[in-house]
């Protein structure tokens, strides 16, 4: 059966300050409440050798549906802090409050409860703090509550000294459990694997992927991976699928891996640009949002991938509508219950990099300012080292698993794109051909 794609920008909001990640509420009925958070680097009066501030603002809204003509994002709160470098919400209610942890330039991690106000509405609270580390940036942040069924509430965070730190959770304070210098270089990304939550992984500018096991010493990983050829700034443990993890790069692919042997990855996809996050869908185990740095948004089907075919995962749905580094993106658990719009699509797909034509100048800026790199190839085309463009046609796509009493998949997403200072929040909407042929 064939599928159609189409993906609709619903608002874009100007955050004024440059925005580099975004979080949805996981937990009911907080669902519509969406974090924004920004990231602002001032060059210092003083000369070159001054060092410069960061300072950011921290974003909450909700998403309401009241007509067509009202615009469905409402901006509930705004508190300027450090500048921001990850959000994420715990994934389980604490003190049966929804809890958001932020990682800061200042090496802070910070904790906000969610709270209901006088006017209905809701707010953020600080509930309590902590420095990871003097004179470092935290980059990272997860929590070992992925599947929304753990009692025993830990954080972990990465930092631009290369080091991971894990955090324990208790009558509302942190407290260390453990802290190791992982990378040579900054350690872009940890995360959690949500079935073993004793594993955790961690990624850096040295280009590698590494396993810590945390019952045991951390003097060395559980096992190193250098399949990357740059940066490792990006991981997602599946929450649905066992030992299943996704990794991300400056190289521009994203790996999927049977965390039970980590010599050779499951596929290799070709997304065209540093894939600066990914996120697993909140109910559907094989499709995979990729935020692409230079080459937007994409959500990959993985089916084919982690059932043993190996190959690339087509891409089902591109958003192309952000103007700048596409950072912060997620998925909402909101439902969309009303059908697809009857309008043409708000995007078309892109001319894939190598059938671009003209001088194409690619430069990585790190959201730390910590460096930045240009990349090109010889006829003035940048192709990434020892990989394929991506395909132009997408391979055949499965259906999704999604019951036979749900033929259609409609999804709110919010994403962010960092020097133009933008939030969008779109919808995609995947039906089958006939679906869309009888609605007509």
């Amino acid at each position: 059966m064939a599928w159609k794609s189409r993906t609709r920008s619903l608002q874009v909001f100007d955050t004024e300050l440059s925005a580099d990640t975004v979080e949805w509420c996981p937990l009911s009925p907080s669902h519509d409440i969406l974090a924004c958070g920004t990231y602002q680097l001032q060059k210092a009066e003083g000369g070159e050798d001054a060092a410069p501030s960061r300072t950011g603002r921290l974003y909450l809204f909700q998403f309401r549906r009241e007509g067509p003509m009202s615009p469905p994002l409402t901006e509930l709160q705004r508190l300027d802090t450090a500048a921001i470098l990850d959000l994420k919400w715990c994934h389980v209610p604490v003190s049966g409050r929804p809890l958001l942890g932020m990682v800061a330039a200042t090496g802070e991690l910070h904790l906000y409860t969610l709270l209901d106000n006088q006017e209905g509405g809701c707010s953020l609270q600080t509930m309590c703090s902590l420095e990871v580390g003097a004179e470092r940036l935290a980059l990272s942040l997860d929590w070992s509550t992925g599947r929304m069924d753990s009692s025993d509430i830990r954080v972990a965070c990465s930092d631009s000294a290369g080091c991971v730190g894990v955090f324990s959770l208790s009558e509302g304070a942190l407290m260390a459990l453990s802290q190791w210098k992982a990378h040579d270089f900054e350690a872009w990304i940890t995360a959690f694997s949500y079935w073993n939550t004793q594993l955790l992984y961690s990624g850096g500018d040295d280009c590698k992927l590494k396993g810590w096991d945390l019952r045991a010493a951390p003097s060395s990983p559980a096992f190193t991976s250098k399949r990357h050829s740059m940066g490792v700034c990006s991981i997602h443990s599946n929450p649905h699928l066992e030992h299943i993890l996704a990794t991300g790069s400056y190289d521009e692919q994203v790996l999927l891996w049977d965390g039970r042997n980590m010599q050779q990855p499951l596929g290799q996809s070709a997304v065209g640009g540093g894939v600066w996050r990914l996120k697993w869908h909140p109910s559907h185990q094989y499709l995979l949002l990729a935020a692409c740095m230079h080459n937007d948004f994409h959500i990959l089907h993985c089916q084919q991938a982690l059932e043993g075919s190996g190959g690339a995962c087509p891409v089902v749905a591109s958003y192309i509508l952000h103007n700048s580094l596409a950072y912060g993106a997620d998925w909402s658990r909101v439902s969309l219950e009303d059908p697809a719009p009857h309008s043409p699509p708000a995007t078309e797909p892109k001319e894939s990099l190598a059938q671009s034509r003209g001088h194409l100048r690619i430069q990585y800026e790190s959201p730390t300012a910590s460096f930045d790199t240009s990349l090109e190839d010889d006829a003035g085309r940048y192709i990434p080292e020892a990989s394929g463009p991506p395909p132009r046609s997408p391979a055949p796509v499965p259906a999704p698993s999604l019951g036979q009493d749900a033929p259609s998949l409609s999804c709110l997403l919010a994403s962010c794109s960092f020097y133009d200072h933008m939030l969008h929040v779109w919808r995609w909407d995947w039906t089958p051909e006939t679906s869309q042929q009888e609605s007509h």
